[in-house]
């Protein structure tokens, strides 16, 4: 008796045994599960570019009205801890030898006497290149420091007009608002690909990989039962993520909820045809893992989520235009804070959508290979 190509009985049950083998294995459930939901509550408060709790060395040579101004107001900055004050340019650069200031500041013999006959004060600063983006935003924070005294010097008639910055999408420049989109995406894409790259490779570990081959289920039948659990399981947690960016985290969302689930399924349907290849061509969950890891990492550094795909070279732009973090990231990230247009979102949902396509077809072709 001849079996059809397909069966959506046989495909039940294989679907069943995906799930059950994820939820039963702790080493899958520990992967899958607790990561990344621990991950998104660490790494909204760890992942930061914002410069707090930092140390400042000052090395007061005048001890003037307008020096003391300005160390009085670095003792009452917010992201200062302590202020060293030191007796010689030599105890500064011990301090920023030894890292315990990311910055110090030397205020000249003349710096009073030079504001008080009309001349600009000048100051060093030196700061520790070791920590060269904390430090340059440090450095950012001493110059508005430092304007703020000069305003005081100017009288005001001559005083310049001062300059008023609005920041859209993000008015209070909450780093939250940013970082917490942006790790939907990343941990939603390891959930997924660990998922798919322990299933084959599982089966191979466990030896029921050789009872998969003389089943009577079909080719078709086993990729979309290693594809559904994790489209599921992915899907799921990538909406807990965005609902508890919105409800947890207070970021408010102003996009479209249905753009952005349907981008959300695309988005894990490219990954798991790269975890199905990944898993298709390793023998051990270790070497699953491994491979996982070795994929993801790099998606992640390209993807635009640490820094702008536009400063890469153009090599690696147009490489990052063939990850499908890369434009998931301008979609979720736009559906929070922008209300991006369904324009734009179909601008970055079409790629998604190719990358899905070609990544699942390969994958079938490496699953299909080592079935035979």
């Amino acid at each position: 008796m001849l079996t059809s190509a397909f069966s959506f009985t046989r495909l039940r049950a294989q679907f069943i045994k995906e799930v059950l083998s994820v939820l039963r294995d702790p080493r899958s459930r520990m992967v899958v599960f607790v990561p990344p939901i621990l991950q998104l509550l660490v790494f909204a408060f760890a992942a930061t570019l914002e410069v707090r709790n930092v140390d400042i060395a000052v090395y007061d040579q005048d001890a003037g009205r307008w020096s003391h101004e300005l160390v009085q107001r670095l003792d009452s900055a917010r992201f200062i801890t302590r202020v060293w004050h030191v007796d010689s340019q030599q105890q500064l650069h011990e301090l920023i030898d030894r890292g315990e200031v990311i910055a110090a500041l030397a205020i000249p013999v003349d710096f009073s006497r030079s504001i008080a006959a009309g001349e600009s004060g000048r100051a060093q600063v030196l700061v520790d290149g070791r920590r060269s983006n904390s430090g340059q935003i440090t450095v950012a924070y001493l110059s508005t420091i430092a304007a703020d005294v000069g305003a005081e010097v100017v009288p005001d008639a001559q005083a310049p007009t001062p300059v008023v910055v609005r920041h859209w999408f993000n008015p209070n420049l909450v780093y939250r608002w940013f970082i917490v989109p942006g790790l939907t995406g990343i941990l939603a894409l390891f959930s997924a690909l660990l998922i798919t790259s322990l299933s084959i490779a599982r089966e191979r570990e466990l030896g029921t990989f050789d009872q998969l081959l003389v089943s009577p289920t079909s080719t078709p039948e086993i990729i979309i039962s290693k594809s559904l659990p994790a489209l599921a399981i992915g899907t799921a947690l990538g909406l807990f993520m965005i609902s508890a960016g919105v409800f947890l985290f207070g970021i408010p969302f102003t996009g479209s909820f249905a753009l952005l689930l349907a981008s959300l399924v695309l988005f894990i349907l490219s990954v798991v045809g790269i975890g199905l290849m990944i898993s298709a061509v390793s023998m051990t969950q270790q070497q699953a893992i491994l491979g996982a890891f070795a994929i993801g990492v790099p998606a992640v550094l390209m993807s635009g989520f640490a820094t702008p795909v536009e400063n890469m070279p153009v090599v690696l732009q147009w490489l990052a235009q063939a990850i499908p973090l890369t434009h998931f990231l301008i979609i979720v990230e736009g559906s929070f804070l922008k209300a991006m247009p369904p324009g734009d979102i179909l601008a970055s949902l079409w790629p998604l959508a190719v990358i899905a396509l070609a990544t699942l077809t390969m994958a079938t072709v490496f699953v299909r290979g080592r079935l035979q």
